[in-house]
């Protein structure tokens, strides 16, 4: 086999656009939804296990970016040639954990409140379809993600940054920065009462969740990152050219010192990328969303009815300035909480569609494989499902976004494991990381393996555990 050169990195300003796309990931379930909704209903003293599960969530996203940058494939590729069975595991854990389509559910129903409409299930219906077409028409897919993504996010983040100066107060702040290290009204990390699996599907959303993180190693190939510069790009449906084989394996390069040194290189930024867009201004988003919600709500008597909090604040910001602002609030959490179940169904079609692909070549090397058409498949599945769904009634949207979550909260720590042992196997000792950072990721492994199981007990009516 002739072996690749290793490529030179580029500049950071090149490199964005996948962890916008990660980021955007949580913003309608963890960052628009659960914690201000803890927040709303116990106070900021929750802040810290926001800030924890998406410190969580970096050091996870960079080891699978790890792989892809040094494989130039993605994690799901390496890992199906260790585990045979992890591609059933893939596609069956995906579709269970994020075909509930609580995040557009939550989506029609702020929007509803703006337009006057009681049965917010047939606008949800419509956002279905029309995410169905924006994935469809594209040249890339991923072009279209990367340009949707960036242009929500720079709007809607500032937006709510100027809503949070002109409306909270002094205190509001001070109980934000008191809650960063787990202190709350009358209470240390955790307040009496709350739920425990809702806690943790909220920590499971500080970020992407479940299996989506994996998708990073997907969108960063698909950038260019490293090896992923020789990588194929998933074209949009009505650009698919006739039936070829498809190429999911990446390629080699020589190890020596220049390959090294541009390694090195390359991890330094794209670690630094990550730390600016998704770390920070995932951590700045969902703490001021917090505040805000504290801010406007806090103590209200409906606010643990699904996800009332919200219209709550749409309300309150309008009589605090001008019914507008309230109005243009609802508008834009509207918006990015669309954009996330556009992101969650790319991200979980990606993910089924290439397990699918690396099972039928697994059977038969030489067949051919049309990916994008698979993908799509998979979209239009996902979108019918929960048409299904709601044409039965099944669209409350708190209910669905948590029992997502904890079914994620446990997908989460099956792969922490599973890339954790793919970097020990698959790559050169040079190439894998740190003491520190082994260290981190065993006990991120640990954390969502206790967790999970002590809501399953719980949930099981095996173990009753009281806050």
């Amino acid at each position: 086999m002739t072996k690749k050169q290793f490529p030179a990195p580029l500049s950071i300003k090149k490199l964005l656009g996948p962890s916008f796309i990660i980021l955007a990931l949580g913003l309608g379930s963890g960052e628009v939804i659960l914690w201000p909704y803890l927040a709303s209903n116990y106070g900021l003293g929750i802040a810290w296990g926001a800030i924890l599960g998406i410190t969580f969530q970096f050091f996870i996203n960079m080891e699978i970016e790890r792989y892809a940058l040094v494989k130039g494939e993605s994690v799901f590729v390496g890992i199906a040639r260790i585990f045979k069975w992890a591609t059933a595991w893939f596609v069956l854990s995906t579709f269970i954990g994020f075909s509930l389509p609580g995040i557009v559910a939550a989506s029609a129903k702020v929007l509803s409140s703006v337009l006057g409409i009681a049965d917010f299930k047939w606008i949800a219906i419509v956002m279905l379809i029309v995410i169905g077409i924006i994935l469809s028409v594209g040249k890339t897919v991923y072009s279209t993600m990367e340009k949707i993504t960036k242009t929500i996010i720079l709007i809607g983040v500032p937006f709510i940054f100027l809503l949070v100066i002109i409306l909270s107060s002094k205190a509001g702040w001070v109980s934000l920065a008191s809650g960063v290290v787990g202190r709350g009204d009358n209470f240390w990390f955790l307040p009496h009462g709350i739920g425990l699996a809702t806690f943790l599907a909220a920590f499971a959303y500080s970020g992407a969740g479940g299996n989506l993180n994996l998708t990073q190693s997907i969108y960063v190939k698909e950038k260019g990152y490293g090896m992923g510069r020789y990588s194929q790009k998933i074209v949009g449906l009505f650009h698919s050219k006739e039936k070829a084989k498809i190429k999911l394996t990446g390629e080699d390069f020589i190890v020596n010192e220049e390959s090294i040194s541009r390694f090195k290189a390359w991890w330094k930024v794209i670690n630094l990328e990550h730390f600016i867009v998704f770390l920070f201004i995932g951590s700045m988003s969902m703490a001021l969303l917090m505040l805000l919600s504290f801010t406007t709500t806090f103590g209200l008597s409906d606010n643990s009815e699904g996800i009332n909090f919200v219209i709550n604040e749409g309300r309150i910001i309008g009589q605090s300035l001008l019914p507008i602002f309230g109005t243009l609030f609802l508008v834009v959490v509207s918006i990015m909480l669309f954009q996330t179940q556009l992101g969650v169904m790319d991200s979980t079609s990606r993910i089924m569609a290439e397990n699918i692909a690396i099972a039928r070549l697994k059977r038969n090397s030489k067949s051919a494989i049309n990916l994008s058409r698979i993908y799509y498949f998979f979209v239009w599945a996902q979108i019918l499902f929960g048409i299904i769904l709601f044409l039965c009634n099944i669209y409350e949207p708190k209910t669905l976004i948590i029992m997502g979550a904890v079914i994620n909260a446990f997908a989460m720590f099956v792969h922490t494991g599973l890339v954790v042992w793919l970097n020990y196997k698959s790559l050169p000792k040079v190439f894998q990381p740190k003491v520190f950072r082994k260290i981190i990721i065993g006990v991120i492994f640990l954390f969502f393996g206790f967790f999970s199981t002590i809501v399953l007990l719980e949930k099981l009516g095996i173990l009753n555990v009281q806050i």
